[in-house]
């Protein structure tokens, strides 16, 4: 079982373990070395490396280098740019691996590692282990710090690149007036350019980081930001991401957020007209709204669920050849496009939509009838497995003994953070909080911090 890698790489508060100098520079020697051990097949082991705002992210960088130099790699440095901007890079330009220092939505304090292989995905579960295995073997035979002299220098021509590949002209695209919140993260390094070169007017928010208001009451995790700015504004569509740009989600004229899971649907729907829905199905997770799965039968498509983690999301639809899936909280994963959860590629597909159909988004996605839901988060001292929690399992199974089929429970940990979830669906808005209360209070008295 993986101990440092979590559904998104590793993740904690910089400069405390995990995330210490020896263990970065840990890090960095053991993906070098698997990269000598098979990962890639022949040539020199060159590896990009990327980042997002925060002030840890230059030193983490840093410190990763050196462990992946001392391994014999030759390293690239993009500077600031988005996740699935180096996940791109990687791919096109035949690195053997993309590395990312972000902690995604996370607070400033917080920051991670993510690894992508050379065809641009993240590293299936039982590399990740390898990788795990090795580090520690070099941390147990005295592995040193990283020094403090070393400093990447940044390529310019990366960014570019990606923008070039991103932008796209948009008829009619001109006529929406767009808000668009960076989220003082990766975003506000290409946004603005991604969208004039588009042809699109917008006005940006939250587009001035300076290392600690990363996420900071805006992006993705605040939505309702944008959504007020966009009514206040009187814009057509509100557009906001999370700190590495890898998730998006959207606001409507009169202020509404509109969530990943009506994403799905409005690009479901687009791509099924155009023929373009492989296999008519699209791939959720467990959390999507059973209101979409209704919703998209009755246009046609089947929906699968997969767990929580655009990677799993990612691996179902390749196994059932799905182009089309992600995660209610904004990953959308566009697989004839990209690699990965990509919020620019998204937005500029959302805007091409309402341009092409000349209606706003609340039109386009009035029928989507969302089953009242609540998710509650349980801050833990340890992930025990839930099935061997007595009181837990008992709270669980009464909640779907009186939802009887007219719901659902789904409770799970974190991938990236010290948090059990306890998410209920139902048409009862009163059962679903009197159950949630319960399994909550079943996890804090068992495994509260």
């Amino acid at each position: 079982m993986r101990k440092l890698f979590g559904t998104d790489g590793i993740r904690g508060v910089a400069g405390e373990y995990p995330l210490d100098k020896k263990t970065i520079h840990a890090v960095g020697h053991a993906l070098g070395d698997h990269l000598s051990d098979g990962l890639v097949s022949s040539g020199a082991r060159r590896v990009i490396i990327g980042q997002d705002t925060r002030e840890s992210s230059g030193w983490i960088a840093d410190a990763l280098a050196q462990g992946l130099a001392e391994a014999g790699v030759e390293i690239e440095n993009a500077g600031v740019i988005t996740t699935p901007g180096v996940a791109y890079l990687a791919r096109v330009q035949k690195f053997s691996a993309g590395v990312v220092i972000s902690a995604s939505h996370n607070p400033w304090q917080d920051n991670g590692i993510k690894v992508f292989g050379g065809d641009g995905y993240k590293l299936p579960d039982h590399i990740e282990l390898e990788i795990e295995k090795e580090l520690f073997a070099l941390l147990s035979a005295g592995q040193k710090e990283a020094g403090s002299s070393h400093s990447l220098h940044v390529n310019e021509s990366m960014r570019p690149a990606y923008i070039q590949w991103l932008a796209r002209s948009i008829p009619g695209g001109e006529r929406l007036k767009l808000v668009v919140d960076c989220a003082n993260g990766a975003a506000a390094a290409l946004a603005s350019e991604v969208f004039s070169r588009s042809g699109l007017s917008a006005e940006f928010i939250n587009n001035t980081p300076n290392g600690r208001n990363i996420n900071e009451n805006c992006g993705a995790l605040h939505p309702n930001v944008v959504a007020r700015e966009t009514q206040a504004r009187q814009a057509d569509l509100g557009i906001c991401f999370d700190g590495d740009a890898d998730r998006v989600l959207f606001a409507d004229a009169d202020g509404k957020v509109v969530d990943g899971d009506a994403v799905l649907l409005l690009l479901a729907r687009e791509m099924k007209r155009q023929g373009g829905l492989a296999t008519d199905t699209v791939v959720a997770t467990t959390m999507s709204n059973m209101g979409l799965e209704i919703a998209l039968r009755q246009s046609g498509v089947r929906m699968l669920r997969a767990q929580v983690g655009d990677k799993y999301v990612l691996e179902e639809m390749r196994a059932c050849g799905a182009v089309l899936g992600g995660e209610q909280s904004g990953h959308i994963i566009l697989s004839q496009k990209a690699t990965t959860g990509d919020g620019l590629l998204t937005a500029l597909m959302v805007v091409e939509v309402l341009a092409r159909a000349g209606k706003p988004i609340s039109s386009l996605i009035a029928d989507l009838k969302v089953f009242p839901q609540v998710i509650k988060n349980v801050r833990v001292r340890d992930k025990q497995p839930l099935a061997q929690i007595a009181p837990v399992q008992a709270a669980i199974e009464e909640a779907e003994r009186d939802l009887n089929g007219s719901g659902r429970v789904v409770v799970r940990y974190s991938g990236t953070e010290a948090l059990a979830r306890v998410m209920i669906e139902a048409e009862s808005r009163e059962k679903m909080e009197k159950h949630a209360d319960s399994i909550v209070h079943a996890i804090r008295q068992s495994l509260g911090s």
